[in-house]
């Protein structure tokens, strides 16, 4: 089966546009900058005032492919800090496989680089994985999560997504992402790299046990939309292994309620929602 999608480190729905876009413009000041991480040089970006807020893009994005149109309306009311993981983006690579731990451990290290004692976390795709597992191993760092479209087990995912990316290629990556990459990062290299570590660490996911989960402490929203690549009743499944956790199910395919890049007719309407549920939720 040859996959139709590429995103959350793999595949995006195949009914998506490859069109680019612009990213929208946000009204706060935008301080940018790179930090020492554990072997990397990380790339974040800051946005706005008040209480701290992470954002962690979906696999083989950037902060603007999967937060682009939300990051603008997010920094109105909170200190957007908005990071680039191992071999995206701007963020330098290192000679190691990715995984969703080792991301945590990076995210943790930038934000006590930051100085950030504690944070909420808002994670797409597979950043809703990586804030899971800081929920899990930094637990002191975290105020709340909200965790979009990510899963826990390989039976959550739509049939055939993993059966896809064990052949998938660079050439089924969208165009729109592979430019969105290259348009920051002009190694001839990194693309494939960064596409080949994304495929191998979801080709060798291996179920995460219940307690992972039960051992978030922090209150989390969980976001699914009815159509995405992994089931609504895998994402309720996860919300119900965690004690203070809330569950929203809109309308739309992945991350179309956030207006991610490969979203073909964004409806800003909706993710006026999207962010007024996150904004409630937060606040």
């Amino acid at each position: 089966m040859k996959p139709l999608f590429f995103l959350a480190a793999s595949l995006l729905i195949a009914a998506c546009s490859n069109k680019t876009i612009k990213r929208m413009k946000t009204t706060t000041q935008m301080q940018s900058g790179y930090a020492p991480v554990n072997g990397l040089t990380m790339y974040y970006e800051i946005h706005g005032e008040g209480a701290p807020l992470v954002l962690i893009h979906g696999g083989g994005s950037t902060i603007g492919t999967s937060f682009g149109r939300i990051l603008p309306l997010l920094s109105e009311h909170f200190r957007v800090i908005a990071v680039e993981l191992q071999a995206h983006g701007h963020t330098s690579d290192r000679n190691a496989p990715e995984s969703f731990e080792s991301d945590a451990d990076d995210v943790a290290a930038l934000l006590r680089y930051l100085k950030i004692d504690k944070a909420s976390f808002f994670g797409f795709s597979n950043g809703g994985n990586t804030a899971m597992q800081i929920a899990i191993r930094h637990p002191e760092l975290v105020n709340k999560l909200v965790i979009a479209s990510a899963f826990y087990k390989r039976a959550g995912m739509m049939p055939g997504f993993f059966e896809g990316l064990a052949g998938a290629e660079l050439a089924d990556m969208p165009a729109g992402l592979q430019e969105a990459f290259r348009a920051i990062n002009k190694d001839p290299h990194a693309l494939q790299a960064m596409f080949e570590k994304d495929r191998n660490r979801m080709v060798q996911f291996r179920d995460w046990p219940e307690e992972y989960l039960q051992r978030i402490k922090a209150p989390a929203l969980f976001i699914a939309a009815d159509k995405d690549v992994m089931t609504v009743e895998h994402t309720a499944e996860m919300a119900r292994h965690v004690t203070n956790s809330r569950l929203l199910i809109l309308p739309g395919n992945h991350g179309s309620y956030i207006g991610e890049m490969m979203t073909e007719k964004p409806d800003m309407n909706g993710i006026g929602l999207t962010l007024e549920v996150i904004r409630g939720f937060l606040e």
